[in-house]
């Protein structure tokens, strides 16, 4: 599994709900803001989903909300893959303060590879899943949900 990938972000005004603290829904934009950034860090991934004719699709997300995080905030959005199959695989993340061990927050999102011409679910080839961490031993159930 390659180093989780970190994401520093900072808490606007834009953010903030009417009790004064981060709304939900922006801590599924910074997730995705999150796997974006890690996924060009993975540079030549643009290339390799390309040359596979593929593309990554949620499947869900899940958040669970520990403490507030409020305006003025500097944020550490902590991201990693795991859970493996064929076809998916789970990015998790973990909220801290900058500066602060406390996690505020953790996610998981679970995406799904898939055919970019006919939006099905397809198999992951080789040098996606090397580029990705993913042990090709841990090649999962060949499901398909």
């Amino acid at each position: 599994m390659p180093d989780p990938f970190l994401l520093n972000i900072d808490v606007t005004a834009a953010a903030i709900d009417a009790q004064g603290h981060a709304n939900n829904v922006e801590y599924v934009r910074w997730m995705q803001d999150a796997a974006l950034a890690a996924a060009d860090a993975l540079d030549p991934g643009a290339a390799l989903m390309h040359a596979a004719g593929a593309t990554w699709v949620v499947r869900s997300h899940h958040v669970e909300y520990v403490r507030p995080a409020l305006l003025g905030d500097r944020l550490a959005i902590r991201t990693w893959l795991s859970d493996f199959t064929r076809v998916s695989c789970v990015r998790n993340y973990e909220f801290t303060r900058n500066g602060e061990p406390a996690v505020i927050a953790r996610g998981r999102t679970e995406w799904v590879f898939v055919d970019a011409a006919t939006g099905r679910p397809k198999r992951m080839p080789d040098d996606v899943r090397r580029r990705i961490g993913a042990d090709a031993d841990d090649a999962g159930p060949a499901v398909v949900r």
